[in-house]
């Protein structure tokens, strides 16, 4: 995510569609692209079964 764009706090409910910031290519990478990853009780969860059981 690009630095100072995001849009959302840690903890809040985000609806499909809503906009949460920029990404861009920024570093060593090679494009544009979001690290996406989620945490409960700060633990890494596997987040296509989190999304799949939590996203609707």
């Amino acid at each position: 995510m690009t630095h100072g764009t995001r849009a959302v706090q840690a903890g809040q409910v985000v609806q499909p569609g809503q906009f949460i910031g920029k990404v861009g290519n920024t570093g060593h990478s090679f494009g544009a692209h979001l690290h996406f990853e989620v945490r409960m009780n700060g633990s890494l969860v596997e987040p296509v079964s989190w999304l799949r059981a939590n996203a609707g």
